[in-house]
């Protein structure tokens, strides 16, 4: 295979509600480390590396710009484009913008488009099946990956084969048709039929294929987005698609945009091993040893088939006597359910977003482009921070309407701006902000600084900011 002829896509919105409460709104399951040492996100580029790739391009929104690019970093790989919704529309109108911007960069790439928030333990042998489908994506094939079934699952679509998959050895065969979530006994019964894949809802076709089959299939897509593309704006790096235009793009998925309706459609079998991690089951099917998935500080006494997880290392989670139960500990929301009603997650969230419960999106840890920061207390007329800046970074030159602020610098060394005054502030060392004062903090070190923020006033919310510059261009 020629050198760099393949495009990762990755695309990365999404809120994994069914992961609740470690993931939410402001910060989704595919940057939690929820199987090993690194985030679904980054596990996913590094999957899609070697010779044949080209720098991975991700299609994101943008509050997740600056974790897309912190994370990539900490991970030693070199990002792509980063091409920014203006508001989800699901997976359609976000593969139709990556074509069309590499039908400008690189026309003759071919596209490996996939979620971010997968696990695969065998990244070679993913590998060795997309290699497997190019020869086919270079002919002019729509090329999906399918995932050999293990048990009657309900929460995913199928692909029903048009021939006998045999030992399921990554090659591409012919599709028959898209399938439905099924319910349990249907699931069954395609389990046992033995010609049926769980659909990945990973392609790799050329970008002249595609734009091909969307001007084909969905013609009403190609002017909107194209406008987006076109219109885009570069910010620090990223690419902002128009929202005027991008608002008259459809909200449709890939599979009924375009898969479903296109002939030139070949299908890769995958059997080494794939989990979306859709909810808490898959989680503990992904990480149990002995009947029980661990992860945290926890005990678990006499428990079987049971998911314990606690995410805060000063909590301390026990279990005794559970079955079949998922339980989940944050510092700020506990989950606790029958494993059999994974599913129901989902449901859980949407009553507390109609009670407006903040733990519904909002996560405990609240992400910047410098860095971030969690409430350790708050009162009717104060709150207590810990802020946690990254090396080289500042926050922004602001002032508050409402509030005063204290700083105490417990790790590193902090450089603060008062008004015109600018001073250093090491470790066991504070400073006094004043209501109204112009004020700057940053991290002129190597390390990580942390340090405890006491504020004070009347009002206390994140709104209470007026920007007078800011290195990332936030308003």
């Amino acid at each position: 295979m020629p050198e760099k002829t393949i495009t990762p896509v990755l695309l990365c919105g999404g809120s994994g509600t069914r992961l609740w409460p470690l993931s939410r709104k402001s910060y989704p399951k595919q940057f939690s480390k929820l199987t090993g040492e690194e985030s679904l996100f980054q596990s996913s580029a590094r999957r899609m590396g070697g010779p044949e790739f080209n720098a991975p391009m991700v299609i994101t929104n943008s509050d997740f710009r600056f974790i897309v690019t912190e994370q990539l970093t900490d991970a030693g790989i070199d990002p792509g484009a980063i091409l920014i919704e203006p508001e989800g529309r699901n997976t359609a109108p976000a593969v139709l913008a990556a074509a069309c911007w590499l039908h400008e960069h690189d026309p003759d790439a071919l596209m490996l488009v996939a979620p971010s928030d997968h696990v695969v333990p065998d990244p070679a042998a993913f590998r060795a099946a997309v290699a497997a489908g190019v020869p086919a994506a270079q002919d002019g094939q729509l090329v999906t990956f399918g995932i050999k079934p293990t048990h009657a699952e309900t929460g995913y679509g199928y692909l029903e084969l048009a021939e006998d998959p045999g030992v399921f050895a990554a090659k591409p065969l012919k599709l028959s048709r898209f399938v439905e979530k099924p319910n349990a006994t249907y699931a069954a019964e395609m389990l046992a039929a033995g010609n049926f894949l769980w659909n990945a809802g990973i392609f790799l076709f050329s970008v002249r294929t595609i734009l091909g089959a969307f001007t084909k299939h969905a013609p009403g897509l190609i002017a909107p987005v194209e406008a987006a593309v076109d219109k885009g704006q570069e910010d620090l790096g990223f690419l902002r698609l128009d929202p005027d235009a991008w608002a008259g793009a459809e909200e449709i998925s890939i599979d009924y945009a375009v898969m479903e309706r296109a002939q030139n459609l070949s299908v890769v079998p995958f059997a080494a091993g794939w989990s979306d991690l859709g909810d808490w089951d898959s989680v503990l099917r992904e990480t149990e040893k002995d009947g029980i998935g661990a992860h945290g500080p926890v005990t678990a006494l006499d428990c079987e088939n049971t998911l314990l997880r606690s995410e805060d290392s000063g909590l301390e989670l026990v279990g005794i006597g559970l079955k079949d139960i998922v339980a989940v500990a944050m510092p700020d929301a506990v989950l606790v359910a029958d494993r059999k009603r994974a599913q129901d997650v989902k449901n859980a969230v949407s009553v507390l977003k109609t009670r407006k419960v903040r733990q519904a999106t909002e996560f405990p840890r609240d992400h910047r482009p410098w860095g971030w920061f969690e409430s350790l207390v708050i009162g009717d007329r104060f709150q207590v921070k810990r802020i946690v800046v990254h090396p080289g970074a500042a926050l922004s030159l602001q002032s508050h309407h409402h509030r005063a602020e204290h700083w105490i610098v417990v790790e590193g060394t902090a450089k603060v701006t008062i008004n015109d005054i600018e001073q250093l502030i090491s470790e066991n060392q504070s400073v006094y902000i004043p209501l109204g004062a112009v004020h700057r903090m940053e991290n002129p070190g190597k390390l990580p600084m942390v340090l405890i923020e006491v504020q004070t006033g009347s009002y206390l919310g994140e709104d209470d900011i007026i920007r007078y510059e800011d290195v990332y261009a936030r308003r």
